[in-house]
């Protein structure tokens, strides 16, 4: 029994670090850009947006596409940072444990 109680204090302390992580990854702000630094988005660690920024040289009635496509890469780029940071966060809590494959964090 003393293992058990020794592994549920490690899952307490497990939990206890996984909250201090999403608090953390929710203050977080990642900016992703594209077209040379004309279009930038930026999101918090959670992978939520908080702001776009295009230069108006990009805005053009005739050319909506570009600047669509824009946006949807510079938010690609943002992405992959927060992701990038999570997982970084992540493995600071679990001590470099990897999820099993498929599985996903609440975030």
């Amino acid at each position: 029994m003393k293992n058990l109680g020794q592994l549920m204090k490690q899952a307490q302390q497990m939990q206890s670090k996984m909250t201090e992580m999403q608090e953390k990854l929710g203050e977080l702000e990642v900016a992703g850009t594209s077209g040379g630094g004309m279009v930038t988005v930026t999101l918090n660690g959670k992978g939520e947006m908080r702001g776009v920024k295009i230069d108006k040289s990009l805005v053009d009635p005739e050319d909506v596409e570009v600047l669509e496509d824009l946006i949807v890469a510079a938010h690609t780029d943002a992405k992959g940072k927060a992701e990038a940071a999570m997982q970084e966060e992540m493995q600071k809590v679990t001590g470099g444990m990897q999820l099993p494959p498929g599985m996903k964090l609440p975030f």
